[in-house]
């Protein structure tokens, strides 16, 4: 049952915010049907099939020695983002960002619910990348067909030059793309009034940091989670359910 006191609390304090940031992760797709990585519903909650840990298989690395093996992987997480859609609740952050034009969205999914919801692509960073358009390793030629190519035999190689395909996502053990990190910080530099965690640990410092910064600077934090995190007991109002039950109704008192 959700708080009401503290859904109306939460609603207020960002119809006063000027500047917003909406933080998600993977519990807010999973009410799209997609797995999270890790917990109730988890994709890889011990070793892969293969017997290596995740980390292992779904790693730049190992995109490098064994292609196919990696790919076995990416491919499970293709057919998952491309077997479902945005939900409710990216429609509602979506319709926020249109009613707040300096409220951003920082998500760690790789699924592009949020541009197929209408979040304008200039106020999301997007800080894990993209599931596509695919690009060659070896030529960079772009190639748009990351659902044709998942019913062929993987790797899929590049029509120009043969080389791996790969989508623009960072694998474990791969640096963060350079302007999505630049573009927070410079962000974080202006701060901002209030900060909505949704569907994460927030387990990564650069996911942390902006809920931590904006509490200092006496701004407005909260978190929606169905189960609380490490974090939840510093935020100003926890909400413990699924965004799906509450985003809807808390963008309409907006």
């Amino acid at each position: 049952m959700v708080d009401r006191e503290l859904l109306l609390q939460t609603a207020a304090a960002l119809r006063h915010a000027r500047r917003i940031l909406i933080i998600t992760g993977a519990g807010l797709s999973a009410d799209s049907g997609l797995p999270t990585y890790r917990g109730v519903g988890g994709l890889y909650n011990a070793k892969t099939a293969d017997g290596l840990p995740i980390e292992m298989a779904l790693s730049g690395p190992m995109l490098r020695r064994d292609p196919a093996l990696c790919w076995k992987y990416i491919a499970e997480l293709g057919r998952a983002c491309l077997g479902a859609q945005p939900n409710a609740a990216h429609y509602a952050i979506a319709q926020l960002q249109r009613l707040k034009p300096e409220c951003w969205v920082l998500t760690q999914n790789v699924d592009g619910y949020h541009r197929a919801a209408g979040s304008p692509p200039e106020r999301l960073i997007e800080i894990h990348g993209q599931l596509a358009p695919l690009f060659c390793q070896s030529c960079g030629a772009v190639d748009p067909e990351l659902s044709e190519h998942l019913q062929r035999p993987l790797p899929p190689l590049c029509k120009h030059c043969h080389g791996v395909l790969r989508p623009p996502v960072v694998l474990f053990e791969e640096m963060l793309p350079e302007r999505a990190l630049e573009t927070l910080y410079e962000e974080m530099a202006k701060g901002f009034d209030a900060v909505l965690s949704i569907g994460t640990t927030a387990s990564f410092p650069y996911i942390h940091e902006p809920v931590l910064r904006t509490r200092v600077s006496g701004g407005f934090t909260a978190e929606i989670n169905p189960t609380p995190t490490d974090h939840s007991a510093g935020m100003d109002v926890f909400l413990g359910c699924r965004a799906l039950e509450v985003m809807e109704e808390l963008v309409s008192h907006i």
